[in-house]
């Protein structure tokens, strides 16, 4: 199949031009047209760049690709609120939808703190999802989210949560904080070159962008409660859902009974090998599971 002529676009896209917000993100279509659409929300300390290994087999997959970088992170604005997931998801609806004017339920992809992301999405734009993807973070408003928060493995969840002193102590030296992040979760070293990091260390060395991380992780008690009062109000996700991740993180086995707090029909499936960096460690495992995983999904909505 030749994918030459695949189209690439790279843009900025006013969300609210009163509150001065801006989504950075690129859409790759197939030559031969898309019917389906797939949108993929990176994690932290990350950008869209996160998914440049998966995008062209997405694509080649028949897949329009749709990868943002999130409200505070990359070449997206970076105001000082509205870092709350549903707010965020209402970004990516907007961008979507009204913007570049998909007009089909769309393929939710989350990982790290995008399955948070898409959480929201989900709950909030029920009817414009096919299917959901989480990978590698705990959901808020589920059970698990409130004993995960507490370990002391999660330490950065109340570090984030002070932004001032998060903020201070990590100023010029974002580069060296960002590589401790790749040091400690990563399974397949060799996946992530040495030039990787310092694509995201620039990134949130940018004026605004710690500070943005940081309050993305202090709504995050806020998003449980929102959360949950979307689940008492309109139950669990009834689109299928994947529960996904790196088979060889800590995570992994707490992962699919965590997203059948939430959700009907669940599919649990880790990738085997793989650490925390799923799309960049695993790139073409994560692409198989997704596509045969969305695949039985859609044909189920026929």
């Amino acid at each position: 199949m030749n994918h030459l002529n695949d189209t690439v676009e790279h843009g900025r896209a006013w969300i609210d031009q009163a509150a001065g917000v801006r989504i950075g993100y690129t859409v790759t279509t197939p030559a031969q047209g898309a019917g389906k659409t797939v949108v993929l929300l990176h994690g932290a300390p990350q950008t869209r760049y996160a998914w440049r290994k998966v995008t062209g087999p997405l694509t080649e997959s028949g897949y329009r690709v749709i990868a943002p970088d999130v409200r505070g992170a990359g070449a997206s604005s970076k105001p000082r609120d509205g870092y709350d997931k549903w707010t965020m998801a209402g970004d990516i609806h907007a961008l979507v939808h009204e913007l570049l004017g998909v007009d089909e339920p769309v393929s939710l992809v989350g990982h790290d703190l995008g399955s948070m992301l898409a959480l929201s999405y989900a709950l909030r734009y029920r009817e414009d999802v096919a299917s959901v993807t989480f990978m590698e973070a705990p959901l808020p408003g589920t059970d698990y989210y409130e004993q995960r928060k507490v370990a002391k493995s999660a330490w950065h969840f109340d570090f984030h949560a002070n932004p001032d002193i998060a903020v201070y102590l990590t100023h010029g030296r974002e580069r060296w904080y960002i590589n401790r992040f790749y040091d400690d979760l990563t399974y397949q070293p060799d996946a992530i070159t040495e030039q990787d990091p310092d694509v995201y260390a620039r990134a949130f060395e940018a004026p605004g962008a710690m500070r943005a991380l940081c309050e993305i992780y202090r709504e995050l008690d806020h998003d449980a409660d929102l959360n949950r009062a979307a689940l008492k109000k309109d139950g669990k996700l009834t689109m299928p859902v994947l529960a996904s991740g790196g088979g060889e993180q800590a995570l992994a086995r707490n992962y699919p009974p965590m997203v059948e707090e939430i959700a009907e029909d669940v599919t649990g499936q880790l990738i085997a090998g793989s650490g925390h960096w799923v799309a960049e460690e695993t790139p073409q495992e994560f692409v198989d599971l997704f596509v045969d995983f969305d695949t039985r999904a859609r044909g189920a909505r026929q």
